[in-house]
């Protein structure tokens, strides 16, 4: 018996009920298995991140037994990006992505943590503060859905496990989409629904036994690890996302799956205005 409700894949039609259009229908945004006001979740988030911010970094590596380091290289490296670059870090947290990017782009470029949870970036900062291209690396606390730049600003935009958590997730690819310079590339970097069904039986059952319980041992709440298997389970698969950001305006766009399809890398390139 689960620890934890273990709630079932949702069907297409369920992942289509979290997107944009069916939340300004209804005015209701989902957590986890949990619903709120659509004006409220992001209160829900932001409650969720102050809580796990402390040992994020350790509580990741340690869940993911080190290999989402592995998954976060091999997505940098399909992003491509160049000595110069200027990178947005959307939803950037404690600056994983920022980090690999910064040592890419180089001297003369520039890398912006962009993340809504100050005590994310501030977690994440020591160290970012060792890296020889520490002055390159910027932070700004702010909304994913309202991104504080104007168009066509950055080379490369990027977000890792993070998109889950906004309330539109068409609203948050748009503005990264309005950022990026034309021919810009993107890379989503997210959690996914393994291919194989019985290496998922050990994933749901790792999900809803050993996660929580390590939850609640660590940081002391088994509910935070909880809800990050729960939104995964409502998030697009790789070939619905893949369909969103085309629809957006995004070219070319492709994905590698790792792991069995725990992680999944979306890259795209900025052809045309948004379309949604």
């Amino acid at each position: 018996m689960a620890l934890w409700q273990n709630p079932d894949w949702f069907d297409a039609g369920k992942r289509r009920e979290q997107l944009d259009d069916h939340i300004a229908a209804t005015g209701k945004a989902s957590f986890g298995i949990r619903t709120f006001q659509e004006n409220e979740k992001v209160r829900a988030v932001m409650h969720h991140f102050n809580r796990v911010a402390p040992k994020y970094d350790f509580m990741n590596s340690l869940l993911s037994l080190g290999i989402q380091h592995v998954w976060k290289r091999a997505a940098m490296r399909m992003l491509d990006i160049q000595p110069g670059d200027a990178v947005l870090d959307v939803c950037g947290g404690t600056g994983d992505l920022a980090i690999l990017a910064a040592k890419r782009a180089g001297a003369g470029g520039r890398v912006v943590v962009y993340d809504i949870n100050w005590r994310m970036l501030t977690t994440g900062r020591p160290k970012i503060d060792r890296l020889a291209q520490k002055n390159n690396v910027h932070y700004v606390q702010g909304d994913a859905e309202r991104i504080s730049f104007p168009d066509a600003t950055f080379d490369a935009a990027m977000v890792g496990f993070g998109i889950r958590n906004l309330t539109h997730l068409k609203r948050g690819f748009a503005e990264m989409h309005r950022v990026l310079k034309p021919g810009g590339k993107l890379l989503c970097l997210e959690f996914s629904r393994p291919t194989n069904p019985v290496f998922r039986g050990f994933y749901d059952f790792y999900s809803f036994n050993i996660m929580p319980l390590l939850g609640a041992l660590i940081t002391g709440s088994a509910e935070s690890y909880a809800c990050l298997p729960e939104t995964i389970r409502m998030f697009p698969l790789p070939e619905e996302l893949a369909e969103m950001l085309a629809r957006i305006g995004f070219d070319r766009v492709r994905h590698a799956s790792f792991t069995n399809g725990i992680a999944v890398a979306h890259v795209g390139v900025k052809s045309s205005a948004a379309r949604v």
